[in-house]
Order: structure tokens, then C-alpha cells, then sequence
């Protein structure tokens, strides 16, 4: 395939993929429910979980390996947790009332541009939503996410020829992976769902080919004086660090009320955080952005590995879990209040928590729009009051927040790995990008009895009060 062009190469891959999923159209909701739990079946299996974890970390030298094996299960089963009684095939709805039967159509084949922060996880998700509404896909894995994913992909292959299944429905863009090719894989496929880089929804947004893509994280949290602080630094520091903040949803600014600043530093401090002096955040902001983009010898690593980049060498830092810097403003002036994807976390000093909130909007207005917030408090009703405010599509209330805003079991959000952020993120949605994304509906409209209205019906009171 050397000799082809790109053209060519994604061509035949698409040839396959669609003679596959024709063959998987007469396919019940029984069939297409054993196709997805035989794929999800893959990392269920610890010793395998393990060894793709290793893989991952090994070859894209993001993260860890403990915390992407508890990803890849926990996302995985949460996902079909959520997809297990979801009719996709057939028809999924009727309601005598409207007159409306609701039928379950695939969007043909699906392309899949895969992150190198998550080669296991987010492959595997997208591929278990496009199988349950009875689609193909190929996936359009980083060239450093390039080997664990074929190895991910061979895992599936294997259990979906021990069902019986075309092993073509998942496929693969052929190493090594190129922007020529990928470009072209979202030019031919019917739908793309794109997740990472801005650069990445860009391409999908601007190939001509309908798109799901997700906006930039940069998450703030608000303690305010009414927060349990045990609870709240807890949940920072756990989410903080899950995965060395590889996910977008880990929290970059951490924005605190006056009144129990001094309380919740020392809590975070008892848990790990160190404050870093202003010469050693000086020169970790030297050291963390290169060029206006973020050094890899930062991104992801475990902090030892940021101090020694950095050429710090106090003892407190170099064991901490994560390290603080302390911040007033937002913006290209002050670059630790962007997203780091690094195990700093920015810290800010509010008056009160109107104060905070502000603070928070004008992160946002920076970097991360639309993505979500956090808020540690007892005042429930503040929660509703940023929900009102703010420009995000999420306010996650006192809970880890990375692992609560894909999808949790202790709350309602589909499990994602694809956060979508609205209009405000420059996204076509607001939601976590789930197995309805991946699906077409026919509705079959039956008359009804009619339902008719008069003038007086809708525009009678209007009239009295300005036209009488």
C-alpha cells in the first residue's frame, strides 16, 4: 500500500469497511448487543488492560499506567452500563399520541481521530457507540498512539472473529500515520468524531464532512467558605493528578474565597501540593512554554520529572504530588491561567465568591469556554446561579471533577470521553458525545386528529394589552 495514494489507501479501507457493515444490517438488537460486549470484553480482562496501559504510556510517554488501566475499565463499563437497554435498531420508539414511530438508522462509517493522551480508551468508546447503531469505523490514531492502538485493534479482531462478526467493521489507518492521511479519511468517511487537538476539530470541522468535535478544557474550581475543605482538597488533588492531568477536564486554576484561603493551603499542603517560590514559577513558566506551545519534557510527567526539567531541586517540590503557583490574572500575559495538561494547578485569591466567579469567567474567556466548571460548596444554590451565568455547558458540584464530568457512577452524565461544549466552545454540541451521535432516525408520521388552533388561542392576550 506504499506505492498508493492517500486517496487510494483510505478508498480501499472504506471499500471494506462498507462491505462489513452491510453484512451486519440484518442484524437484531440481540446481535448488535453481542457485537459491542464482545469489544468491550477486550480491556475487562486485567492482565490485557495492563499490558495496553503499558503500551500506552511506553510509546507516548503520557500519563501512567495504573490510572489509564482504571480509566480504560471504568470508562468502558460505564459506557455500557448506559448503552445496555438503548434500542438502536429498528424501531426504537412509537407514540400513539404524536403518531410518530422512531427508527434506528446507522450513519454508514465512521472516522475516528484518536488523541495520544487516551490510544486505548477513546478508540475503544468511539468504537463501541458506532458498533451499537450498527456502523463501521476506522480509526485515525496518533503516530505515537500508532502501535498500542494496532494492538487494541488486534484484540478486537480476535473477538469479533469468536463471534462471527466481520472483523473489517474496525479498522485502521496503516503506519505510519500522516496528516495526508487522516485529512483523507475525514473527506471520505460519513461522519467524524474528533477528539484532542483544537488543530484536529479544525480539520474535521473544515473537511466537508458532518462532525462531532469537542472544545479546549481549562477547568477552574471554586471553594467557597461554606465548602467541606477536607472533602474539596480530597477530590482536587485525587482528580488532579489521575492520569499525571492528561484528561481535559483536570483542573487548571483552583480560585478560593479569602475567608478559608489560608485553611485550604495548608490542607492541600498536609495532601501533597507544594507551593512553588516565585524564582522556581518563574522558571517553570520559562520551561513550560517553548515557542507559545507547551514543552513536552512538561506535559503529562510526573513531577520529579517536571522538577528536573525545570532545574528545581528543593526536596518539597521534587516529592510533591502536584505543584501550586499563585496567580492574579488571565490571559496570553499570563499563561499558567491556560489549560497545562501538566501537574500544576494555578491558584487565585477571591474577595468572596462573586469574586470567584468572575474570576472564573474571565479564565474561561481566555481558554476553555463551554467545557465546565467546578464548585466545592453547602450553597447548592450557587451552583444554579453559575448554571445561569456562565459560559459553560457543565457545573460540576463537589465531586472530583475529572472523573465526574465524562460520566460517573455516582451522577447522570453519559460516560465520554468527548466532551462537547456548545457554541461557546465552537462545538454543534453541548452534550458528552455519546451512541446518539453515531445514529440517523427516520420518523414514520401517522396522521392524528387534529390539533388546530385560533388566533384568539395564541395571540389574544397580546392583543388586549397592546392592540385594543
Amino acid at each position: 500500500m506504499s506505492d498508493l495514494s492517500p486517496s487510494d489507501v483510505v478508498a480501499a479501507l472504506m471499500a471494506r469497511a462498507r462491505a462489513a457493515q452491510q453484512q451486519i444490517q440484518t442484524y437484531s438488537q440481540a446481535q448488535i448487543d453481542q457485537l459491542v460486549t464482545a469489544v468491550g470484553w477486550v480491556v475487562m480482562d486485567p492482565k490485557t488492560n495492563e499490558h495496553l496501559s503499558q503500551l500506552a504510556v511506553a510509546e507516548t510517554g503520557l500519563g501512567n499506567v495504573t490510572d489509564k488501566m482504571t480509566k480504560n475499565r471504568r470508562k468502558t463499563l460505564g459506557l455500557m452500563r448506559d448503552i445496555k437497554n438503548a434500542k438502536t435498531i429498528g424501531v426504537i420508539s412509537h407514540d400513539d399520541t404524536t403518531g410518530i414511530t422512531e427508527i434506528g438508522r446507522p450513519v454508514g462509517v465512521v472516522g475516528a481521530i484518536v488523541p495520544s493522551t487516551n490510544p486505548i480508551a477513546t478508540p475503544l468508546n468511539n468504537t463501541i457507540n458506532a458498533l451499537k447503531c450498527a456502523n463501521a469505523i476506522i480509526l485515525a490514531p496518533s503516530p505515537k498512539g500508532q502501535p498500542s492502538c494496532q494492538r487494541l485493534l488486534d484484540l478486537i479482531h480476535a473477538e469479533l472473529e469468536l463471534i462471527g462478526a466481520p472483523k473489517d467493521l474496525v479498522q485502521m489507518l496503516p503506519a505510519p500515520v500522516s496528516k495526508a492521511l487522516s485529512m483523507e479519511l475525514l473527506a471520505q468517511v460519513d461522519l467524524v468524531i474528533a477528539t484532542g487537538s483544537q488543530n484536529n476539530v479544525r480539520a474535521a470541522y473544515t473537511s466537508g464532512t458532518p462532525a462531532f468535535g469537542v472544545g479546549a478544557g481549562n477547568v477552574s474550581s471554586i471553594v467557597d467558605e461554606s465548602a467541606d475543605i477536607d472533602q474539596a482538597t480530597s477530590k482536587i488533588i485525587a482528580s488532579k493528578t489521575f492520569d499525571n492531568a492528561t484528561s481535559c477536564s483536570s483542573e487548571n486554576s483552583l480560585i478560593v474565597v479569602d475567608a478559608v484561603y489560608e485553611q485550604v493551603m495548608a490542607s492541600l499542603a498536609e495532601k501533597g501540593a507544594c507551593m512553588l517560590r516565585a524564582d522556581e514559577q518563574q522558571s517553570l513558566q520559562d520551561t513550560m512554554w517553548q515557542h507559545g506551545k507547551l514543552n513536552p519534557a512538561v506535559l503529562a510527567k510526573p513531577v520529579t520529572e517536571v522538577c528536573a526539567a525545570v532545574g528545581i531541586t528543593r526536596a518539597e517540590a521534587e516529592q510533591a504530588k502536584v505543584l501550586l503557583v499563585e496567580e492574579n490574572g488571565w490571559g496570553k500575559d499570563h499563561p499558567f491561567s491556560g489549560e497545562k495538561m501538566a501537574l500544576v494547578l494555578t491558584v487565585y485569591r477571591a474577595q468572596d465568591f462573586a469574586h470567584a466567579q468572575r474570576i472564573a469567567t474571565g479564565i474561561l474567556s481566555y481558554q476553555g469556554a463551554g467545557h465546565s466548571v467546578s464548585l466545592h460548596t453547602s450553597k447548592l444554590e450557587r451552583a444554579q446561579q453559575m448554571g445561569h451565568q456562565m459560559p459553560v455547558c457543565r457545573v460540576i458540584v463537589n465531586q472530583a471533577h475529572c472523573y465526574a464530568t465524562g460520566g460517573s457512577f455516582d451522577n447522570s452524565l453519559p460516560f465520554s470521553l468527548s466532551m462537547g461544549c456548545g457554541t461557546w466552545g465552537g462545538n454543534i454540541t453541548d452534550q458528552n458525545v455519546h451512541y446518539r451521535q453515531y445514529m440517523n432516525i427516520t420518523r414514520v408520521v401517522q396522521p392524528i386528529t387534529p390539533n388546530e388552533v385560533t388566533i384568539e388561542d395564541i395571540f389574544g392576550d397580546y392583543q388586549r394589552e397592546f392592540h385594543a
